[in-house]
């Protein structure tokens, strides 16, 4: 499931936004500057849609915060802001693509596909692949040399995260918020049993042995050979 961050203080517009980008993904909405940011830093985002005018900080305020952090998110800002020199700002600051309002739902769409398409593959054939371990993102299943592997839901999901990851360390907190949500009544401790199912499904592939364990930190799926 595509995860994406919206961060816009007009409740009204925020809500037709959502209505619109819920076709692609989960849109979590964020009505302030602070809580932008932080949400925006926690990396369980794949794409963040960021309006300038907010309280408390502004969104080039946070533009230059992800900057200054080397975040990879992409960000595309919708403001009504639309003279060149906000727009000129938006890119030096680090905005990926600039929509001015009002907007048509077509272009918006057209716009968010290709972030995401440019970041993380979507939209392309709708598959990732590790070596030839492949997920189709349409049917939500997984095969290894035409074999198909028996994942299902948050299994399919987790493995999903870690291809789109490879060669990141990812925190558990990071996935539980990421597969299970914040407001989850599970535990912490669930991460752990499922990416041990995940191991399981795995052994013979491509992917046999490459999870790893980082003490007290997290799970790091280890960068594809190309040898």
């Amino acid at each position: 499931m595509v995860k994406i961050l919206l961060v816009e203080d007009d409740y009204e517009l925020s809500d037709s936004i959502k209505e619109i980008l819920i076709e692609i993904g989960e849109v979590t909405q964020v009505y302030d500057g602070e809580l932008g940011l932080f949400e925006a830093e926690s990396t369980i985002y794949d794409l963040l849609v960021l309006d300038i005018m907010l309280p408390g900080k502004n969104g080039f305020d946070i533009l230059s915060a992800l900057k200054q952090k080397k975040s990879a998110l992409p960000v595309l800002v919708v403001s009504a802001k639309d003279e060149l020199p906000n727009k000129i700002e938006g890119f030096q600051k680090g905005a990926d693509d600039y929509l001015t309002k009002p907007f048509y739902r077509e272009e918006l769409l057209m716009r968010v596909k290709a972030l995401l398409k440019r970041s993380i593959g979507l939209f392309d054939d709708a598959t990732l692949q590790y070596g030839e371990v492949i997920c189709n993102l349409h049917a939500n299943s997984v095969s290894f040399r035409e074999e198909k592997i028996p994942l299902q839901g948050k299994e399919f999901d987790l493995l999903v995260y870690f291809i789109q990851n490879a060669g990141t360390i990812l925190t558990k907190e990071q996935i539980f918020d990421r597969i299970w949500g914040y407001n989850s009544e599970t535990t912490l401790t669930v991460v752990e049993v499922y990416v041990s199912h995940l191991r399981k499904h795995l052994k013979g592939t491509d992917l046999e042995n490459k999870i790893k364990t980082l003490r007290h930190v997290g799970y790091l799926l280890q960068e594809q050979s190309h040898e």
